[in-house]
């Protein structure tokens, strides 16, 4: 087995601890906010999953130990979960969500940022530049909306 596969396990078992932070984090605001999180997320998770399925099975695990390690890493969410609900404060969830929420939100800014402009600036034809840029724009103009209903 190649390194990479564990290597791709660490990160999205970390990755799953900061959604985990991120939805409990978001049900301790309002169970509006939660559910939203929890959609984001999950619309996020399905490729991001498939596509750490696939670079498994690349690093030479067969299809069930890739499944089985890719549900351990689901431990993480749960884990982060519990941390959001452990580490409120004895005033209120305010003070909790007032640390994790900007958090988890920079991580997810950064890392979309950090995987999508260098892939805007590398792209030769232009129509594919704006569609990419216009569905980022789709996408926020979703949440925007979503968050106002």
């Amino acid at each position: 087995l190649q390194i990479s596969g564990y290597l791709n396990l660490l990160a999205n078992t970390i990755d799953n601890f900061t959604h985990g932070l991120a939805v409990a984090a978001s049900f301790l605001v309002s169970r509006k906010v939660g559910f939203l999180t929890t959609m984001a997320i999950l619309l996020h998770e399905i490729p991001h999953e498939v596509g750490d399925f696939a670079i498994l099975l690349r690093a030479g695990f067969d299809r069930w130990s890739a499944a089985k390690m890719q549900l351990s890493t689901a431990l993480g969410g749960i884990l982060g979960a519990c941390f959001a609900i452990c580490a409120q404060s004895p005033k209120g969830a305010g003070e909790t969500v007032a640390w994790i929420l900007p958090f988890t939100s920079g991580g997810f800014l950064y890392i979309a940022l950090v995987n999508v402009v260098p892939d805007l600036l590398e792209e030769k034809n232009p129509w594919n530049s704006l569609q990419q840029i216009l569905l980022l724009c789709a996408g926020i103009t979703v949440m925007v909306l979503l968050s106002l209903t």
